[in-house]
């Protein structure tokens, strides 16, 4: 069958929950801050979106990698003009980029500078070379040179001003900014400067910010906008589709994404191990992946990776762990037995704090208070707005609180991050220490074998779940992105950071 070519023209409109906190990519962490902005901006290096998690050149015309594996050459496509019209690209621009991500000057925000921590320094030594020097090989540094968020800026700017981008936009990516009305929409235009010949098709987007989801779903119901691609419950792709029928299109998948529960590590009885392993062990997640994924985004169960993902413990594997095993009643016995051991009475209350976010959040967290019950403990629900949960969170003021974990790519170095002390992560909210996880990380970062790494992987992983059951996963998410059938282009990839820079994107007109 021959494959459908593309049709110029036409303006997609897409539906965002949340105008972005700023418009630095190097800064934020949100989705919303992505979906709008990304077009606007190349990358270094990209994943495919035909072939996930293969790595494309954006920006990179071709890279080497020295034999030892401590140094990165790039060669930059020349020719590539920002958003002004008359400024070059150069490897300088580059440099200047990761310099301020990787060793950003005092009082500068870079939310993934601990994906960095090999590179002793980036180099430009011509206008179209980069070369990156690292302390110690790295299996993810590449992959993490295609991460979505290091927009490449201007040089020049950043020099005069490094705060520049969170308020303005200048890019060399396929769209270029018009207007951005807070609380309403964000429009852009076709770059027509774009390096990449015959991109990008679409004349034009608009981003809709729609706060509400059943407001977000009746917008792509009736046509208002064309797709939202965070992605929607059951409940809500089913409505589009009974709305529309065949003139919709549903993509579903895996998502880098899990909920998880923060144990406080530091609060009696949370201190003890016997008591978290209890809470781990009530849980049962595989009747969780069966009923959940009929009414919300959850559905996979597995460990700290992703499953299925490169990593992942297998099924086997996991089932040896504390609470993933399938003979639940086994599992509460076991948990019963470590309270008492404890001295945690029968009846003792506790809070768990979540969300008041309804998907996943309220769905998983009715759960788990429910789970708990069933070994004993009385555990109270508490929903707060974010503003406060995040600030409990952040400040350990909590029994239990809903965590959970989102990423760009499946790759052990950020996804075991999160687990590293309190102090070294900054997203360890159940609030232990513990040196030998961080000697773990650091000897699996710099593994010299698949084999190798793995198994290092795994002693981490059962440390962190079972051994002192410090945080745990719940389930990890579904995505399920309804959009209309019009909309080519787009493929859905396991997190909903990848594939925005919209420049594949267009509209049949069918």
């Amino acid at each position: 069958m021959r494959a459908e070519e593309p049709v110029y023209g036409g303006t997609l409109t897409f539906a965002v929950a949340k105008d972005p906190p700023s418009y630095d990519g190097h800064r934020e962490t949100t989705f919303a801050m992505i979906h709008p902005v990304a077009p606007h901006y190349s990358i270094l290096l990209k994943f495919d979106q035909e072939n996930y998690p293969k790595i494309l050149g954006d920006v990179a015309e071709s890279w080497k990698i020295s034999e030892d594996g401590l140094t990165y050459t790039f060669k930059i496509r020349k020719g590539i003009k920002f958003h002004d019209g008359k400024t070059l690209l150069t490897a300088r621009d580059i440099k200047a980029t990761y310099d301020k991500i990787i060793f950003p000057p005092e009082g500068v925000s870079s939310a993934r500078k601990g994906s960095y921590a090999m590179v002793k320094s980036v180099e430009a030594p011509s206008d179209d070379t980069v070369v990156f020097h690292l302390k110690w090989p790295s299996p993810s540094f590449l992959a993490n040179l295609a991460s979505p968020w290091n927009f490449i800026y201007n040089g020049d700017i950043l020099a005069k001003d490094p705060h520049w981008y969170e308020k303005n936009i200048m890019g060399t990516g396929p769209f270029k900014f018009v207007e951005h009305v807070p609380g309403s929409h964000w429009v852009a235009k076709r770059n027509e400067d774009y390096f990449m010949k015959g991109r990008p098709y679409l004349d034009g987007y608009r981003a809709i910010f729609i706060k509400s989801t059943s407001a977000r779903v009746a917008a792509v119901r009736s046509g208002r906008a064309l797709i939202e691609f965070r992605g929607f419950s059951p409940a809500g792709r089913d409505d589009i589709v009974k709305a529309q029928g065949d003139k919709i299109k549903v993509q579903e998948g895996p998502w880098i994404c899990y909920l998880s529960v923060a144990v406080n590590n530091t609060r009696y009885p949370f201190d003890d191990p016997r008591v978290r392993r209890a809470l781990t062990l009530a849980l049962d997640r595989w009747e969780a992946s069966k009923t959940l994924s009929k009414i919300a985004i959850i559905k996979y169960v597995g460990g700290i990776l992703r499953p299925g993902s490169e990593y992942a413990a297998t099924e086997e594997e996991l089932t040896q762990i504390a609470g993933f095993s399938k003979d639940i009643e086994a599992s509460r016995k076991e948990a019963r037995r470590l309270l008492k051991e404890a001295g945690v009475e029968e009846g003792s209350k506790f809070t768990f704090k979540n969300r008041d976010l309804p998907m996943p959040y309220e769905p998983m967290g009715i759960f788990m208070v429910d789970q708990w019950r069933k070994i004993g403990l009385d555990v109270e629900l508490k929903v707060e707005e974010t503003g406060p949960f995040f600030g409990d969170r952040k400040k350990g003021d909590f029994d239990m609180i809903m965590d959970w974990e989102c990423g760009f790519m499946d790759e052990p170095d950020l996804q075991l991050y999160k687990f590293l002390s309190h102090g070294v992560s900054g997203s360890n909210y159940s609030r232990y220490k513990d040196p030998v996880l961080d000697e773990l990380y650091e000897k699996q970062a710099r593994a010299k074998t698949k084999e190798e790494r793995r198994k290092l992987i795994r002693t981490f992983e059962k440390r962190v779940l079972d051994e002192q059951a410090y945080t745990f996963p719940t389930l990890w998410w579904f995505k399920i992105n309804p959009h209309w059938a019009k909309v080519r282009g787009w493929n859905q990839l396991p997190s909903h950071y990848l594939n925005q820079d919209l420049r594949d994107v267009w509209l049949a007109e069918k």
